[in-house]
């Protein structure tokens, strides 16, 4: 079946074109061994030692309820407590989640497939082999994210939203940009931050097995991206003027205020007749909302400061968003954590599997025997 025939608002055209600026840059420098950048090159070996196939790692046997995809509860819906819940008859309210979850999967998977153009961008536009190498393996990987993130849609919820409005100027902005470093920090340290605050916060709370596969999987990877844009970034930052730097901070805040405050699924309830600007308002009392928006900033803001960008207007910035205290967290940590998880999660099937296997063993000597 067409993508298009599963849109609730099917957008217009078959893509997008955004005009490319800046340049493709080629190095004529192989001896990688000798760039002094070490770290980088074992990050480029990590990510060739751990491609995957969404085809096979992930279980996609597993049942999935199109009304109930995430195990929503009610709480974290928008209308709950508001006049229109009353009226919501339980099949209503399942249709709800659907749409909730359709909608936040779908920015997903128009963020990867963001996120793929960006590292292909990133691969041409790099000044070094190394980077370009390992951006190479980043496009890959954003590949198989956007075509798991696109099979659960398709397969599984059976709906899909068009790309958020200010998701879309984000990416926009990011890809019009002519300095090499945009795709880095518009990409690596935003969007991909934000993707995974959200991936983690639904991994973390989700009793679905199959969407805690997929996004324990796709966070493995993205440990590896978000450490790949601190190390270029960092160093290449380094060598910028204070004016330069003011330019990219300022370019963080208005990305930043940008999240912060259009990416509610307004869309959800307009598909449900509410009016616009009462959506808004019951979007901005969610509870719900307000614990994603301060989970949001968890990965960009020490991430920020790290590559540093750390400027006095960006800390009123994240002071005005109450974030300020998050630049003193664990980057590292999380990252491993992230890794952790989804080692664990392989470990615990493949255990799974091997009792499954050596029971069915057990009872094929059985009924040998039986039959003897």
């Amino acid at each position: 079946m067409s993508t298009h025939e599963l849109y609730v608002n099917p957008p217009s055209g078959a893509g997008r074109e955004i005009p490319a600026t800046g340049d493709a840059r080629f190095s004529w420098e192989y001896d990688l061994a000798d760039t002094g950048r070490e770290r980088l090159l074992a990050l480029y070996q990590k990510g060739k030692d751990k491609q995957w196939d969404g085809a096979r790692r992930i279980d996609w046997d597993l049942e999935v309820d199109p009304y109930d995809p995430l195990g929503t509860p009610d709480e974290a819906l928008a209308l709950h407590g508001t006049r229109h819940w009353a009226k919501l008859t339980g099949k209503d309210r399942g249709e709800l989640r659907r749409h909730y979850a359709a909608w936040n999967f779908s920015q997903f998977l128009h963020g990867e497939q963001g996120a793929m153009v960006c590292a292909a961008r990133i691969v041409e536009s790099a000044p070094d082999l190394d980077a370009k190498f390992y951006s190479a393996t980043q496009t890959m990987d954003e590949a198989r994210h956007a075509e798991i993130y696109g099979r659960f849609l398709h397969d599984k919820v059976g709906m899909l939203y068009p790309i958020n409005d200010d998701l879309q100027t984000l990416l926009d902005d990011t890809l019009r940009d002519s300095r090499w470093d945009m795709p880095y920090l518009g990409m690596q340290v935003l969007i991909e931050g934000l993707a995974l605050a959200a991936f983690g916060m639904i991994r973390d709370t989700t009793d679905k097995p199959l969407p805690k596969q997929i996004l324990a999987y796709v966070m493995q990877d993205e440990a590896r991206h978000v450490a790949f844009g601190r190390m270029a970034l960092r160093d290449h930052y380094k060598q910028l003027t204070d004016a330069e730097l003011r330019e990219r901070e300022e370019f963080v805040i208005e990305g930043c205020y940008l999240m912060r405050d259009r990416l509610r699924g307004v869309e959800v309830l307009e598909n449900f007749g509410i009016p616009r600007k009462e959506a808004e308002e019951y979007s901005e009392r969610s509870e719900f909302l307000h614990l994603f928006r301060k989970l949001l900033f968890s990965r960009i803001v020490p991430c920020v400061k790290d590559i540093g960008l750390w400027g006095e207007r960006l800390q009123r910035a994240y002071l005005d968003m109450g974030v300020f205290d998050l630049g003193d967290s664990s980057l590292d940590l999380l990252m491993s954590q992230d890794e952790e998880i989804a080692e664990r999660l392989d470990a615990e099937r493949f255990a799974a599997e091997e009792r499954a296997r050596v029971a069915e063993v057990a009872e094929a000597v059985r009924d040998g025997a039986a039959a003897e």
